[in-house]
């Protein structure tokens, strides 16, 4: 009981309640835009009991034996491919195959390749940080990537292969590539986009594009709905907002998806510019706290392992953020512990406890 209670003190407490209030803020407007249907409130909460249990779980296993076990992080990875390769199976929702459906409840595979590409990552560069001049490094962690990003993009899900790549290029970064490598990925990235653009994006992706671009004048019906009704929502919310169940652009049903793709409009309408200012400086504390907990060791799998979950969370915060703004097209990315998702919450807080498991076991 002694060693429980003594294991407890040891736990990074910022990096319990920093994520339980943001995932608390995302209750109360999931809340708000339930309209007498509370299902997904009560699957909201019991995602954030699992991921909070799972958190402190993993927090008692020593992260150094996940970090000298290569063939449990490969036999994760290849548990992800599979998990969205047979997702061709199934039938799209939305003309999206990104989900299993088990009744009620339904698990997003892209969020745990996310973490498992995260894990993979995090071990093979830092093995191989001083080695990056050595181009075949680079070309083998791609290789890791493509199947991933591949099954990905052609679900079609634009966003999370963004954040998968964007992963890829930050962890390349930390390890310490040269920036002549960096610039010629970049260079290829952008022609592989260009000459995939006319074949393989499906039209409204196109359009999006072509509208961000201001290369097309958006249709205020199709395209430009949804971004000129969350531009509204967060205009019209003022100061301290218009209050919980009183946003128009919410309860009147022309915000789409507020609980989702635009919790943060929504968030903006109902609790106003304080609401939105909470949410940022909530967020701002975990990067810090992330940060520090990665360097308390001296492990460059450490280190890796919170740059590169920084850099997910960071690419789905300015996607998701940037789309609501209307200065990003809408690729359908939630808000990390605020958006309804119960895979993106579980998955979040899985590599909460590794980090914990860092900061305990340092």
């Amino acid at each position: 009981m002694k060693n429980i209670f003594s294991f407890f003190k040891k736990l990074d407490f910022h990096l319990v309640f920093i994520p339980l209030f943001l995932s608390l803020i995302g209750l109360v407007e999931i809340y708000s835009v339930s309209k007498g249907d509370f299902l997904n409130l009560k699957k909201q909460i019991f995602f954030l009991i699992v991921g909070m249990l799972l958190m402190l779980l993993i927090s008692f296993i020593d992260w150094r034996f996940l970090r000298e076990n290569p063939f449990l992080i490969l036999s994760f990875y290849f548990l992800s491919i599979l998990s969205l390769f047979f997702l061709y199976f199934f039938p799209p929702t939305r003309g999206v195959r990104g989900w299993y459906r088990f009744g009620v409840f339904s698990f997003e595979p892209v969020e745990i390749a996310k973490v498992s590409l995260l894990l993979l990552f995090s071990r093979y560069f830092s093995l191989r940080h001083t080695q990056l001049y050595d181009l075949r490094h680079i070309l083998i962690s791609f290789l890791y990537l493509l199947p991933l990003a591949t099954l990905v993009f052609f679900q079609p899900d634009f966003g999370s292969f963004l954040i998968l790549f964007f992963l890829w290029i930050a962890i390349l970064l930390f390890s310490g590539i040269r920036l002549r490598h960096f610039f010629i990925l970049c260079f290829i990235f952008l022609l592989l986009f260009g000459l995939s653009f006319e074949k393989i994006l499906k039209p409204y992706q196109k359009e999006r594009v072509l509208t961000f671009l201001k290369l097309k004048t958006p249709d205020p019906l199709k395209v430009g709905w949804s971004q000129n009704q969350a531009k509204i929502a967060l205009g019209s919310g003022g100061l301290f907002g218009k209050g919980i169940k009183k946003g128009s652009q919410v309860q009147l049903g022309f915000l789409p998806e507020p609980h989702t793709d635009f919790i943060f409009s929504a968030i903006g309408e109902e609790m106003g510019f304080l609401g939105i200012l909470v949410l940022f400086l909530l967020y701002v504390l975990l990067f810090w706290k992330i940060l520090k907990i990665g360097f308390l060791p001296n492990s460059n799998f450490a280190k890796l392992l919170s740059g590169g979950y920084l850099a997910i969370l960071f690419s789905q915060i300015f996607l998701h953020v940037g789309s609501n703004l209307g200065i990003l097209p809408v690729v359908g990315i939630s808000l990390p512990f605020v958006s309804y998702g119960g895979s993106n919450l579980i998955s979040n807080f899985l590599v909460l406890g590794i980090l914990q498991s860092i900061k305990t076991h340092a």
